[in-house]
């Protein structure tokens, strides 16, 4: 059975293989665009960077360099049940060099789409076995991000040679060029 995990929580992953799946609704919007939503992994090591620009895994770049994280590719609407996107974890194959796996996940063109995720409903982030698709870990994310357009849901750290999860849930305005300027 899954852990559902608060804002700031954090829970040990003791799976080497895991899916992250990431869900979102949106709401019936007054802009008149559809909503298309993106998950990115920002893959860094101990000086909270980017090893390199390979290792910024996203629709257009859908696997790191050693293979340990790929994405299962770009949905364009969020429609239906479930996952919306997954990102597939290998952790007995990821660089040493790695200590964080950031998961962030933005509205593509929001600004000129006057859209924000204060018109996202139902997002969460779970982690799920791969070998089992047993859950792990489920965290919702519950805060209203009336301006922001870009949200991290969390992070994935390696401590004392064990990896954990923790729930982050913050959100930033300026999309993914602020993290990108953050994490590189």
């Amino acid at each position: 059975m899954a852990i559902n995990l608060q804002k700031g929580q954090r829970e040990a992953i003791d799976a080497p293989k895991f899916i992250i799946g990431l869900g979102w609704d949106t709401n019936n919007s007054s802009t008149g665009a559809a909503f298309d939503l993106d998950a990115s992994i920002f893959i860094m090591g101990d000086n909270k960077k980017l090893l390199s620009d390979e290792h910024f895994v996203f629709y257009n770049n859908l696997k790191s360099p050693d293979g340990a994280v790929e994405h299962t590719g770009d949905n364009l609407t969020g429609a239906g049940d479930g996952d919306d996107e997954q990102i597939k974890v290998d952790l007995s194959n990821i660089d040493p060099r790695v200590t964080e796996i950031c998961i962030v996940v933005t509205i593509h063109e929001a600004d000129s789409r006057r859209q924000n995720f204060g018109q996202v409903r139902n997002s969460f982030v779970r982690i799920f076995d791969a070998a089992t698709n047993a859950d792990i870990l489920k965290y919702e994310l519950e805060e209203d991000f009336s301006i922001e357009t870009a949200v991290e849901f969390g992070r994935i750290y390696k401590r004392d040679n064990k990896w954990k999860f923790e729930a982050v849930g913050v959100g930033m305005h300026g999309g993914l060029q602020d993290y990108l300027n953050k994490y590189n």
